[in-house]
C-alpha cells in the first residue's frame, strides 16, 4: 500500500510508520515539526524511519496540514491507498494556554486532509479521536454509542468536530473514513509533555512529581504497539463510516501506576498531591468490542511490561 501519515514524525505516527515499513509498505510521511515539546526527540524518530531496513519506502515532507497550499502539494502527488491522520496540537491543559494552535492544527488542518480525500481520490482515511471526547460521561467503561456532546476542554472539543466534519464528508463523497479513540498512550519514544516522562525524570532526580486530583485518577493506559496494531488493522478493512475504541479495557488507578514505573526504575516516588486540573476527567476506560468484532484484535499489555518497556528505552535514550 502506498500510505500518507501525518504527524510522522510524532510519538503514534512515528511508530505506525515504522510498522507500515516493515511490512512492506510505501509511506509518506509529513509534520511540521514544530517546538511544542524537544525537537530533537521527532528529529531522532525520523532518523529512525530513513535509517531502518525498510528506509526505501519512507519519503518525508516537512509541511503544516494547517497549510492549504502545502497539502494540495502532498495530495497532488500521486494517490494514496490510505491517509492516517495523527498530526494534531495535542494535551488538554496547553488548551487553556494556546486554544487557537487547537484550532489551525485538529480543525483548519483536518479539513485541508478531508478536501483533499474528497478532490484527490484517495483511499480509506483514519485518523485519530480521544478517549477525552466521552467529557461529562459517568458510565464505565466507555462505548462508542454514548453521547460525546459534552467536552470538558477545548483539545477534547476539536475533535468531535473531527468526528462530525469525517461523517459530513462520508456523507456527501462516500470515501470510507474510520475515526479512533485512543485511550491514554504511554511507550518508548512518547511524548516528554506526558506525566510519564515527567514522572520518570522526577524519580530519577530525587524530586516529587505533581499527582493530580490527590492521585485519584483512574485510567485506561494503553501501550503503544497496542494502538498500532489496531491501527494497522483498522486501516486494512474500509467500511462505511465508523468509530472504535482503542484501550486496554482496564480501569488502572494512577497511583498503581506509578508503583509499576517505581518498580521498573528500582526507585520510590516523592508525591507532590495536588488538586483536579481543569480540563480532566477522574477516569477512563474502553470498551473495546466493537474493534475486537470488526479486526479480531483486542489490547492487553499489561502496565507493567509497558512499563519495563518504556523505562529500558528512557534509561538508553536519555542516558541515565
Amino acid at each position: 500500500m502506498r500510505v500518507l501519515v501525518t504527524g510522522a514524525a510524532g510519538f503514534i505516527g512515528f511508530h505506525l510508520s515504522r510498522q507500515l515499513l516493515e511490512r512492506g509498505d510505501e509511506v509518506v510521511g509529513i509534520d511540521n515539526l514544530n517546538a511544542y515539546y524537544d525537537v530533537r526527540l521527532k528529529e531522532a524518530r525520523l532518523e529512525r524511519l530513513k535509517s531502518g531496513g525498510a528506509a526505501s519506502g519512507f519519503r518525508f515532507v516537512k509541511g503544516d496540514i494547517a497549510d492549504r497550499a502545502a497539502m494540495e502539494r502532498v495530495f497532488s502527488d500521486g494517490k494514496y491507498d490510505a491517509i492516517v491522520n495523527l498530526a494534531a496540537q495535542a494535551g488538554v491543559r496547553y488548551s487553556l494556554e494556546n486554544p487557537h494552535a487547537y484550532i489551525d492544527a485538529n480543525v483548519t488542518g483536518f479539513l485541508n486532509i478531508l478536501e483533499g480525500v474528497r478532490h484527490h481520490g484517495t483511499g480509506h482515511l483514519v485518523y485519530a479521536s480521544t478517549s477525552s471526547i466521552y467529557g461529562t460521561n459517568k458510565t464505565l467503561p466507555y462505548s462508542e454509542d454514548q453521547r460525546t456532546d459534552t467536552p470538558v476542554s477545548l483539545y477534547a472539543a476539536t475533535k468531535k468536530a473531527n468526528e462530525v466534519m469525517a461523517h459530513s464528508y462520508h456523507h456527501l463523497f462516500k470515501f470510507p473514513a474510520t475515526g479512533l479513540r485512543f485511550f491514554t498512550v504511554y511507550g518508548p519514544w512518547g511524548r516528554p509533555d506526558m506525566a510519564l516522562f515527567k514522572f520518570t525524570k522526577g524519580i530519577l532526580a530525587g524530586e516529587a512529581i505533581p499527582v493530580f486530583n490527590q492521585g485519584r485518577m483512574i485510567r485506561d493506559f494503553t501501550y503503544i504497539d497496542d494502538i498500532v496494531e489496531g491501527i494497522v488493522r483498522v486501516i486494512d478493512r474500509p467500511q462505511g463510516y465508523r468509530l472504535f475504541n482503542i484501550g486496554n479495557n482496564k480501569r488502572v488507578e494512577l497511583m498503581a501506576y506509578i508503583r509499576a514505573l517505581e518498580a521498573a526504575l528500582g526507585m520510590k516516588a516523592k508525591l507532590d498531591l495536588l488538586p483536579m486540573q481543569p480540563g480532566d476527567v477522574e477516569a477512563t476506560e474502553a470498551d473495546t468490542t466493537a474493534l475486537r468484532d470488526a479486526t479480531g484484535f483486542k489490547p492487553d499489555t499489561p502496565v507493567e511490561e509497558g512499563m519495563r518497556r518504556f523505562v529500558e528505552w528512557y534509561r538508553e535514550y536519555y542516558k541515565v
